[in-house]
């Protein structure tokens, strides 16, 4: 399983939902997704323009963990 940290980095920034969706250009519905765990899959670029504007790494914004270990 792949874990999204976006809440938590954005909340270590004190991020809105709406700030990054103005600041990024990502679409709304994206971000939601992503910072809910909600979605399926990420395209590559809203990956790269998300980890430019959180000024993170890949693996900074995203882990696999095994199932055992799910919270």
């Amino acid at each position: 399983m792949i874990k999204c940290h976006l809440s938590a980095i954005m909340g270590a920034k004190r991020l809105k939902i709406a700030d990054v969706v103005r600041e990024s250009g990502i679409n709304r519905n994206t971000i939601t997704r992503l910072y809910h765990e909600t979605n399926n899959r990420i395209d590559f670029d809203t990956l790269e323009m998300l980890c430019r504007y959180l000024n993170c790494e890949i693996g900074e914004l995203l882990e696999i963990i095994d199932d055992d270990e799910q919270e």
